[in-house]
């Protein structure tokens, strides 16, 4: 039995225009000690899938449906305090922007504190030794005295690290992290990575990883899941997805990945932008931006079925 099942994930927002699903019947499992790498641009929705998968969706979005299954509890089905016990302790979350995720008038060192108080017993002052070590522990170079700086004290790698601090306080089975790396420049994103790889490797965990960076994708990840307008559109092992995409829309992204020592004079761009939510297309979603598209491609919206045992695709010419 796979540590983490997700089945048929429906969230949306529900505004006076109309109802605009983030998530629209997303499924996907996630095995023990195995990372996800969950790829897609701005606004495809996921982000809004780490949100569901912990129950912290911000209004007026609400979920709709469906099931996250961890360790075959269903997190979705269970009343707030159960789930309060578990976000956290089985599911921790490194959230995409440490700077408005940190509180700016709280030390990093209390914040720390506070997650490690609440999972585990013992006096304040065990729980400070606790954050300091944490701290410690994903790269902060002397914790004892950054414990009691701001988060405005700190760069934005520092920050990052004391989010992954957090993530981990209470050894959770399956850490999210949500664009780890973003606005960080190179060197420290490959610092971060790396952490975030014998973190996993010393507790244990498995790790969805939510980018838009195919490079991170192609070095960290096992398997990938490509999502556009709310729903995965390809899944497979990564050398697959890398080596023999099937969705034009995985296709389109792989070209538009500038290479490496390759003399370019433009790069390859996905026309178009992703649909609004509200207004999408009948049919395949990424049908006005494809350039197989052909009529068949609005008649009805293709389900994401097996290519080859280990390699889903939802497209009809596949």
């Amino acid at each position: 039995m796979p540590l983490l099942e997700v089945r048929d994930l429906a969230m949306a927002f529900v505004t006076p225009a109309g109802e605009a699903r983030a998530v629209d019947g997303v499924s996907f499992t996630l095995e023990r000690g195995q990372v996800l790498g969950l790829v897609g641009e701005s606004g495809c929705g996921k982000s809004m899938t780490a949100f569901s998968l912990l129950r912290l969706v911000p209004p007026p979005g609400r979920i709709l449906g469906g099931q996250v299954l961890l360790d075959g509890v269903d997190l979705l089905a269970l009343p707030e305090r159960a789930m309060r016990l578990r976000r956290g302790r089985a599911l921790g979350m490194i959230f995409q922007e440490p700077m408005t995720a940190l509180n700016p008038v709280l030390t990093v060192g209390s914040q720390v504190a506070e997650a490690v108080r609440l999972h585990a017993e013992g006096s304040p002052r065990a729980a400070r030794a606790r954050a300091v070590e944490l701290l410690a522990e994903v790269g902060l170079p002397d914790p004892e005295r950054q414990a009691d700086d701001y988060p405005h004290q700190l760069s934005g790698g520092m920050r990052q690290r004391v989010m992954i601090a957090i993530g981990i306080a209470n050894n959770p089975q399956v850490l999210v992290a949500d664009e780890p790396t973003t606005a960080l420049d190179v060197t420290i994103q490959a610092d971060i990575l790396d952490l975030l790889g014998t973190l996993r490797s010393r507790y244990g965990m498995a790790l969805l990883l939510i980018t838009h960076d195919l490079g991170v994708v192609a070095e960290q990840a096992d398997r990938v899941a490509i999502m556009y307008a709310g729903r995965i559109v390809e899944e497979g092992p990564t050398a697959a997805i890398f080596d023999e995409p099937r969705h034009p829309y995985t296709q389109a992204l792989l070209r538009a990945m500038p290479g490496l020592g390759a003399r370019q004079d433009r790069l390859a761009v996905i026309k178009g932008a992703v649909p609004d939510l509200l207004r999408l297309p009948s049919g395949c979603a990424f049908r006005d931006r494809c350039e197989r598209v052909t009529a068949a491609c609005a008649a009805a919206r293709p389900a994401l079925v097996p290519s080859s045992p280990d390699h889903q695709v939802a497209c009809i010419h596949a």
